[in-house]
């Protein structure tokens, strides 16, 4: 019987700090694959004691793109995509190694577990957060989304009851960081679909997401970490919706 192979896909850029923890826990895969964007710290040389299979790729049009860029690199039967900031637990990759046998199913989901500035995330909408990240190569593939790419299957999708690590944000820079960043991003993509805002729409949606993650889905529970990522979801609400508003203008 031949051996069913998997490949581990990444993508990449200045994951110095965080790109080692990734890379140890799924080096027991068939194949790592790493499609970088252009990192000027140490991610490149990290990563080539783990893998050769490496492709940097500078012209970035988005998660979708750069993610589907490193799908077409993978050889494995299934494909594992996890990004820097995840690891894989040694009970996650039993279930990943016992799905693959059985392949009931075309892909799997897995309920994810966020740190949030050291804090383990059990509220305000954080936790199980079900992601897709095994499936058959062959009948997968991303949205070309800029960003909340997802992952398109042809077939039925089962779940596995092993958790992925994620360390979302390590630092306050940080949060503030990939706020900007990502608000851009989505502010883009609403555009694209023909969608539009104005500041009272940016205000009363900021409002809800802080109410809903906080009060309604107990974000308080989670206590100081709990408030700061419930304000910093607002936040991140307040401006995707203003710059889209101004964005809509042009």
């Amino acid at each position: 019987m031949q051996e069913i192979k998997l490949s581990i896909i990444i993508i990449t850029l200045n994951e110095q700090d965080l790109i080692r923890d990734c890379l140890e826990s799924v080096s027991w895969a068939d194949e790592i694959i790493v499609v970088d964007s252009g990192s000027n710290d140490s991610t490149l040389e990290i990563c080539r004691e783990y893998t050769k299979h490496i492709l940097i790729n500078k012209d970035w049009q988005g998660f979708g793109y750069q993610k589907n860029l490193a799908l077409q690199q993978a050889t494995g039967d299934w494909v594992f995509s996890i990004d820097a900031d995840e690891r894989v637990t040694s009970d996650l990759k039993q279930k990943i190694q016992q799905a693959i046998k059985t392949g009931s199913h075309i892909a799997y989901e897995m309920p994810r577990l966020t740190y949030f500035l050291g804090k383990e995330m059990r509220h305000g909408g954080w936790w199980p957060d079900y992601v897709l990240r095994l499936f058959l190569r062959e009948k997968s593939q991303f949205s070309n989304d800029i960003v909340h790419e997802r992952v398109l299957v042809k077939g039925t999708v089962g779940r596995i009851n092993s958790h992925l690590i994620h360390h979302s944000y390590t630092s306050l820079e940080q949060v503030l960081v990939k706020n900007d960043k990502y608000s851009t991003a989505a502010a883009i993509k609403a555009h694209a679909l023909g969608k539009k805002s104005s500041l009272s729409k940016a205000l009363a949606r900021a409002g809800w997401t802080f109410l809903r993650a906080y009060i309604i889905r107990l974000g308080f529970l989670d206590g100081k970490e709990g408030f700061i990522a419930a304000l910093s979801r607002a936040e991140e609400t307040y401006y995707r919706q203003l710059k889209l508003s101004y964005i809509s203008k042009e």
